[in-house]
This record gives C-alpha cells, structure tokens and sequence, in this order.
C-alpha cells in the first residue's frame, strides 16, 4: 500500500459514513428531534405552574354522615355521588379535590386501578384514611384531607405567606433534565449508531467486502468514532440551542469544560461501543449486549431523576457509572458553575477508559 492510498483512507471512509447517516431519516429523528420534543414535554410538565386534580373515594353509608356534611358545607356538587372542593394557591397552582361517593367494594377497585389513592371513611365518629403509604401522590393527598376534615375548618384558600417557589434559573427541573439529556444522547448515540452499524455490517458480509480494500482496522474504527463525535455534537448543539430559546437555559460554568467532558464521554462510550461490536456476528446478540450496557445506565444513572432516591449502598457504585459521570460532570457546568477542576478527574476516567476497550476491540476485532 503507498502512501497517498493510506493517507486517503480516512477522509473517504468519513464521508462514506456521513452519507450513509444522512440516507436515513430516522437516525436524524431519533438523534436529533426527539431528545428537543422530550425536553418540550418534560420542560412544560415540570416547570409550568398547573391546576392539579386529585380523586378521592368517600364510603357511603350512615356512619360518614360528617364527611358528607362538611362536602355539603364547603364543596360544590358535579353529579349526583361526587363533589369538588378548590383550594386555591397563586403560588403552587390550584388543586381541585374531586370526591367520589363510592360503595366499599368500588373504592377498593378504584384505588387498585389508580383512579383515585384515597378513601375516606368514618369510623365511630373518627375519620380515617386507607391508603398507600409507598405511595407519594397518595401521602400529599392525605396532608390536604388531614388539614380539611381533621378540623372542620374552610381551607379553600391556602396559607402561601411563607411559600417561596424555587423559579431561579439552575433550580428548575429542565436545568436538571437537559444536561441529563445531553449525555444520555452521547451514549445512546455511541453505543447503537457504532455497535450496532459495525454488528449490522458484519452480519450482511458487508466487512467481509471493505477487508479486501488497502483500509486498515484502526482508519475504519476511527472513521466510525468520527462521524459519530460530530453527529452528536450537532444533536447537542440543537437540543441546547432550543433550551436556551424556550426554557431559557444557561451554562453557568466554563464552556471549554463542558466540550472536554462531552469529548471525554464520546471517547469512553466510542471505545466501550468497539469493544461490544468486535466479535460478535448477530445482530440479535449485538440487541441484547447493547441493552445489557445501555438499560442499567439509564435507569440507574439519574437522566431525569436524582439517582439519591436509590439505597445509600448504591450511590457509590451509581457515581462511578459512565453516564453518571458524564450527567454529573455536564450538570456541574451548566447549573453550578463548575470550571475543569470540577471536571478533570471524570475526564481522565472516561478518556481512559475508551483508550482502553478501543485498544481491546482492535486487537479482538474480525472482520467476518
């Protein structure tokens, strides 16, 4: 091989690679416009103030007299066996209490089915509430109710004087969920869009074609890890973009910081996602050791909730994930100003680790 024709290896193999992402249009969909439609939903979900409706079964029967007088008193009637109650709050969004009158047995099936996670009952005069404690929906329902009935008193309009809602900038849950957002873009992207097309190539004999071309392994793998960067640099670009437009966003940290972390974890997934595709032949295979990596991680990792809900035992292992490094380091920047101090150290480890798994694939790497 001379070496103009190795020289001219990579470019070709780059555009190569682009064409053939840009001939699909789900791939730009699936990368591109829908992590911007998650964050429209999940922004206007959680940062919206919004009127809540909550459903509540009261028991029939004589003994819930009481319950049923206070309804009478303070609730208006919308049919013949329901009330509803408006407690109004300009700060938190009203919430409309719909109250059910329901036989023992209906309740039951209701509160199983999730139309409604309270009962009201009476019992010997005292009012009682079943439900499930697990359930957090269920507990704020039961604060509200305690306060109505516990005392007989009008609470239609809520004390809010000591109620400061957290509206700030990087207090918000979209300031939480974009840069979730991003780095799970970043592996997503990675792990199937280079696992799964080099599996699929092998799969269709297609390697099998390219090896009798003068084209080295590394300028092939490194052509895939390319195309792949820049492709999610531009589905990180535009998700930002638009956050900064609707949600009005900022990155409050240092922003070559956030491109060395968000390198840092294109090259540790890039070289985790070699690794995977080295050997294997089947794509149903490549299917499952890809959702092996990838499902833990998401669920795990905290992309749209805080991963401190799991048991304590579990953080430390939780912290050292790949994409928790990436979602912390990125949520760092963007929320708490963090610079390359904050950043360097999961760098190094993401950087190394895919320097490592590409070293690994390569030398494991068959091309049929």
């Amino acid at each position: 091989m001379n070496d103009s024709k190795k020289y001219n290896q990579l470019p070709t193999l780059l555009v190569s690679h682009l064409k053939e992402i840009l001939r699909e249009p789900g791939v730009l969909f699936w990368g591109i416009l829908f992590p911007i439609l998650m964050s429209l939903a999940l922004g206007i979900a959680f940062t919206r103030k919004q009127d809540t409706l909550r459903k509540v079964a009261v028991l029939k029967g004589e003994s819930n007299s009481n319950v049923r007088e206070i309804l009478k008193t303070y609730a208006d009637s919308t049919g013949e066996d329901s009330y509803q109650l408006t407690i109004r709050n300009e700060k938190m969004g009203n919430t409309f209490m719909r109250f059910y009158m329901m036989e023992p047995d209906e309740a039951m099936v209701a509160l199983k089915r999730g139309l409604v996670n309270v009962i009201v009952a009476e019992n010997e005069g005292e009012i009682e509430y079943r439900f499930d404690p697990m359930n957090p929906d269920a507990q704020l329902n039961y604060l509200k109710l305690s306060k109505y009935f516990g005392k007989g008193e009008n609470v239609v309009i809520e004390n809010t004087a000591n109620i400061s809602p957290m509206t700030l900038r990087g207090t918000r849950y979209i300031d939480f969920l974009i840069p979730g957002l991003l780095a799970m873009g970043v592996m997503m992207s990675t792990m199937w869009g280079i696992s799964y097309g080099i599996i699929e190539k092998r799969s269709k004999k297609l390697l099998r074609r390219m090896v009798a071309t003068p084209m080295s392994k590394s300028s092939f793998l490194v052509s895939f890890m390319t195309i792949r960067m820049m492709m999610n640099f531009v589905e990180a670009l535009l998700l930002v973009l638009f956050a900064w437009l609707v949600f009005h966003i900022s990155i409050q940290g240092s922003i070559p910081a956030l491109l060395t972390i968000f390198i840092a974890g294109n090259i540790g997934f890039s070289g985790l996602a070699f690794f995977i595709s080295s050997r294997t032949t089947k794509t149903e295979i490549g299917n499952g050791l890809i959702n092996v990596v990838v499902m833990p991680m998401m669920i795990l990792s905290g992309i749209f909730f805080s991963y401190h809900n799991f048991p304590e035992g579990m953080i430390p292992f939780i912290r050292q994930l790949p994409l928790t490094l990436v979602a912390d380091g990125m949520r760092s920047i963007f929320i708490e100003g963090a610079g390359f101090q904050q950043i360097m150290l999961p760098s190094v480890i993401l950087f190394a680790g895919g320097i490592i798994f590409f070293t690994a694939g390569l030398k494991m790497f068959r091309w049929y």
